[in-house]
């Protein structure tokens, strides 16, 4: 095994436990009272993100101290490697005790994402991948699903304040007019799991923060679905627009949301019918 394998072995050993422990410490504020802070329009903070995020950065540092760290809550600094992190994603359901909520973190080296693990700790299903080796679902191998045509899939529409309504609005009006049922369940790391293992034909967002995509998308490419090329239409540091699909039906959802695809000699049948407008 190379030197390179043994590192990324290494770490992904390391964050499988680290995500469960991290579980262990969200669960204990899932239905109990606390703090709720409100840091924009829609964009919660519960006192338990705060523990959260210290946690695995402190676990983190500890065993792998020249690697960066980047986090919803506490930002960080770029590096070669670096942890992307969001300590609970989908806030607002976690304080409502809805138990669709989840924690996501990635490694990325070298401007590409090698290791992502998705966990929702209610319903204790860790998703998890590694760059070349496919994509699992509690150890078990999961495969986007093979939906051919619009009109018969659903797929997940992501909203942010950071893009104005009515550029949400006019992709959404695409996406229905191209004859996707579209939803909104409020984790799109979670939405981006599900397209992993076939429970979605797709994930989009006009704008979506690092921290929330990236394990996602890799687990879609591993499960054998398509994406977009997201470090390189956006940063960790800024974000940018994501898509993830089923593999059959990508260049439609590709088209109808104005968003490229990686890798792909695909051609909209209508260009610019959905341009992605970005906010400010």
């Amino acid at each position: 095994m190379s030197a390179i394998s043994n590192r990324l072995e290494s770490r992904a050993v390391f964050l499988r436990g680290l995500i469960q422990s991290a579980g262990e410490l969200v669960m204990q504020g899932f239905g109990a009272s606390r703090q709720i802070e409100i840091k924009g329009p829609q964009d919660y903070l519960t006192e338990t993100d705060a523990l959260c995020e210290a946690f695995i950065r402190q676990q983190l540092a500890a065993e792998y101290p020249e690697d960066a760290f980047f986090g919803e809550e506490t930002g960080g600094h770029s590096g070669d490697n670096i942890w992307v992190v969001d300590p609970i994603d989908g806030t607002a359901n976690f304080a409502r005790n809805i138990p669709h909520f989840c924690i996501s973190i990635a490694f990325v080296s070298q401007g590409r994402t090698e290791i992502g693990a998705i966990y929702n700790p209610s319903l204790e299903e860790m998703y998890f991948a590694r760059r070349g080796m496919g994509a699992t679902l509690n150890d078990r191998p999961i495969q986007a699903a093979q939906t051919s045509v619009p009109e018969v899939a659903s797929i997940e529409f992501g909203w942010s304040a950071r893009v104005p309504n009515i550029s949400y609005m006019r992709v959404l009006d695409a996406l229905l007019d191209a004859g996707f049922n579209a939803r909104r369940a409020g984790s799109g790391a979670l939405g981006l799991a599900y397209v992993a293992d076939g429970r979605s034909d797709g994930y989009a967002e006009i704008h979506m923060n690092s921290w929330d995509c990236l394990a996602g998308l890799l687990l879609v490419e591993e499960a054998g679905g398509r994406v977009c090329p997201f470090l390189e239409l956006g940063t960790i540091e800024t974000g940018g627009p994501v898509l993830a699909s089923a593999p059959r039906i990508a260049a439609v959802l590709s088209c109808a949301t104005g968003i490229a695809l990686a890798e792909s000699e695909d051609r909209c049948e209508d260009e610019g019918r959905a341009e992605v407008q970005q906010a400010g």
